[in-house]
């Protein structure tokens, strides 16, 4: 049996350095926003071209506080493809906004920026742009309308641990996602690119006053002991996730190049006529942190897989607009989010799979198309 993911499997060559890491936090005798959590913040805004990093408890908590931070009046809107997962759309919702459902690129899966400007209207104030499955969205057009209408740009980065954005391998001119738009929203939930071994979360930012503002509100609106200027939230990174962190940055290029070898061998292996592969044009761009391909009888597809010993998952099965919570968008046409959300799997791509499990899957879906 090949596991979509095995987490243990992933973090084992770092098992010791994280062990060591965890005893540092205990035995410092301080737990939390305390040295390891400065320390990351810093080591992370450095890795993401960014001025400031603020770490929190979780990538929903990131953007929603950013939305809060900018104080739009309530129920403006924000921007956002169709097809995103849907703590994305929560985090509109939950700072008292709405989100304006934009379909996206069937081919690139992420935010199509042609459609974009039909949906902005008086009440539009920011657009938020998730760079879905590790790969950036076209950020110089979206912050062009953005310019161009006053809108602020919020990046939902939670799967784009080390994306490059219009770079190449012989260029060492590149922007990092995280530092593409007005501020992003990090997860590092465990199974992500550079995961904690619990909830964590980030925001980069270059703004001054917004880094100021999100650390008091993190913690209960204050940035002075038992004085509060905010209404504040308790979403604080923890320092023992923070140290776990700090100790596998170094290694997340590393790793990342893996998942490219690794993408690269299903880009140019996978010769199943039926199946619909990922954009290859920027390999060495994207992190590559699901490889999502299309197929029209997905689920008998999946099944096909699984009872040859191949593990995978479907992000995401469900359209938000479609989601019960969001009962009062149902109404909506959406009919690419909707199709790929039908037809989506990912495989398995991590840096613990081997390139005998890498051969193993294509020739298995390879092997479909005579059966």
């Amino acid at each position: 049996m090949i596991p979509f993911l095995n987490l243990k499997h992933i973090n084992e060559p770092r098992q010791k350095a994280i062990q060591q890491a965890i005893e540092r936090v205990v035995n410092s005798g301080w737990y939390i926003l305390g040295r390891e959590v400065e320390a990351f913040e810093q080591q992370f805004a450095s890795f993401c071209q960014a001025r400031h990093c603020i770490g929190v408890a979780n990538g929903l908590d990131a953007l929603i506080l950013v939305l809060k931070a900018w104080n739009f009046p309530v129920n403006s809107e924000v921007i956002i493809a169709s097809n995103a997962y849907i703590a994305s759309v929560m985090s509109i919702t939950h700072a008292g906004l709405l989100p304006v459902f934009v379909e996206p690129d069937p081919r690139t899966y992420l935010l199509d920026p042609t459609r974009i400007e039909a949906a902005i209207t008086a009440r539009t104030k920011a657009i938020l742009p998730v760079h879905l499955y590790g790969r950036c969205c076209d950020m110089d057009s979206i912050n062009a309308l953005a310019q161009r209408y006053g809108l602020l740009v919020l990046e939902d980065a939670a799967q784009a641990h080390g994306a490059t954005y219009k770079s190449d391998s012989s260029s060492v001119a590149f922007r990092r996602a995280g530092s593409l738009g007005n501020a992003a929203g990090w997860s590092f939930y465990p199974s992500k690119n550079l995961g904690a071994l619990g909830d964590a979360g980030a925001i980069t930012t270059n703004n001054d006053v917004l880094a100021n503002t999100l650390r008091a509100l993190r913690n209960y609106g204050s940035s002075q002991k038992y004085v509060n200027e905010y209404l504040g939230h308790n979403s604080r990174l923890d320092e023992v996730q923070a140290a776990i962190l700090s100790t596998k940055l170094p290694f997340l290029n590393e790793e990342n190049a893996r998942r490219r070898v690794l993408a690269e061998r299903y880009l140019t292996g996978i010769k199943n006529p039926e199946v619909t592969l990922p954009p290859a044009d920027q390999l060495k761009q994207d992190a590559w942190h699901l490889f999502v391909i299309q197929h029209p009888r997905r689920d008998e597809f999946q099944a096909y897989l699984k009872g040859r010993g191949i593990g995978t998952d479907i992000h995401y099965p469900i359209p938000p607009h479609q989601q019960r919570v969001y009962a009062s968008f149902s109404h909506l046409s959406l009919p690419i989010a909707v199709q790929l959300h039908q037809n989506v799997l990912s495989l398995p791509l991590n840096p613990a799979l081997t390139d005998e499990e890498a051969t193993h899957i294509i020739e298995t879906i390879n092997s479909m198309v005579n059966e």
